[in-house]
């Protein structure tokens, strides 16, 4: 539903359910399910456990449970609030309207989760990866492999003929050869940016807070992660351990990066998906594609990959187990918004 807003600024959303034909880029979308308190701790947990693994998308999993587009769109609203105290006009009324527009009643018990599972997980899962390498990248490959079901599922949707996101139909019409060719050239492009070596880079606030930048804009794209962009950097060992000491001038200098990188980031997002979420869902899921290079099981330390080797049948087991895990969840999470659907018409 369209916000009014206060004069001086037009309004930054378009309807979710004008009707579009297929093909387009603006796809309808299905009624944003309603959550619990509880349910978001654990997608936040969910979310923050994640990102302490290299080559995993914390994006990745609020796009499985459902939560991405209602993070983005509260995340630009607080950036939007922001600005308009900074720039006006009617600071205190334009930053006042937006800040009420954010879910905040989503918003806080997923920071909240996320913040307990770093701060908890964070140990335990460097130690994984460092120990058990090969079973934990395989792990989290099937999950990840699953999870590209999710934005092309979202990409195929096409409107009902009220063009409202409900009824849940599904065309391979709704894609033209250009989404196609994106998604391509974004799995290509994720593919090479991804097998850079990893670098030696001192920890000094001139490589903390670009780092955290664009850490924290691989957290908003489903597929690259942030992790593993810090391990590039030759900063992901030294960020755990400011996390594990309270590293409260480490923390702080990540903290400002993280800011610098939604501002610039989340405003994007929003239009894109917003104005071309058809295509944004495809190439998402060609840089989801092109991440599994971060996952696969055996590599050397300089992320060349090698042939799989040494005892098969434990490292495929995790990897289907990943795999089911996340059907399972996209299963039950596509019954739960029919359910709501269905609720919603009086069924």
């Amino acid at each position: 539903m369209p916000i009014s807003s206060p004069a001086g600024e037009s309004s930054e959303h378009t309807s979710a359910g004008q009707p579009t034909a297929e093909g387009s880029d603006v796809a309808g979308t299905p009624e944003q399910r309603r959550t619990t308190v509880v349910g978001d701790l654990v997608r936040g947990a969910l979310i923050g456990t994640v990102e302490t693994v290299p080559g995993v998308s914390g994006g990745t999993v609020a796009l499985v449970v459902g939560i991405y587009t209602q993070l983005i769109e509260s995340a630009s609203h607080v950036v939007s609030a922001g600005r308009r105290l900074i720039t006006g006009p009617e600071r205190l009324v334009g930053m006042r309207h937006h800040l009420t527009a954010v879910r905040w009643k989503l918003v806080i018990p997923v920071l909240i989760g996320m913040a307990l599972a770093v701060f908890t997980i964070a140990g335990p899962m460097a130690d994984a990866v460092e120990n058990h390498p090969e079973a934990t990248r395989a792990a989290f490959f099937g999950m990840v492999l699953a999870s590209i079901a999710v934005p092309l599922r979202m990409a195929l949707h096409v409107p009902d003929a009220q063009g409202t996101g409900k009824g849940r139909t599904w065309s391979l019409r709704a894609l033209s050869w250009r989404h196609l060719a994106a998604g391509l050239v974004a799995a290509g492009a994720t593919f090479w940016l991804v097998s850079v070596p990893p670098a030696a880079v001192e920890a000094t606030p001139v490589t903390i807070v670009p780092a955290a930048a664009v850490a924290v804009s691989a957290l908003l794209l489903p597929g690259l992660s942030g992790s593993f962009l810090l391990l590039t950097f030759g900063l992901y060992e030294p960020t755990l351990r400011a996390v594990e000491e309270r590293d409260l001038g480490y923390l702080a200098l990540f903290a400002a990066g993280m800011v610098i990188g939604v501002i610039v980031l989340v405003k994007l997002l929003q239009w894109l998906l917003e104005h071309r979420h058809r295509i944004t869902m495809v190439v998402l899921a060609g840089v989801m594609l092109g991440a599994l290079r971060t996952l696969w099981p055996w590599q050397d330390e300089d992320r060349g990959l090698r042939a799989a080797s040494g005892d098969l049948l434990p490292i495929l087991g995790l990897a289907a187990a990943g795999f089911a895990v996340v059907t399972v969840l996209v299963i039950l999470d596509a019954r739960m918004v029919a359910k709501q659907e269905r609720q919603g018409q009086g069924v």
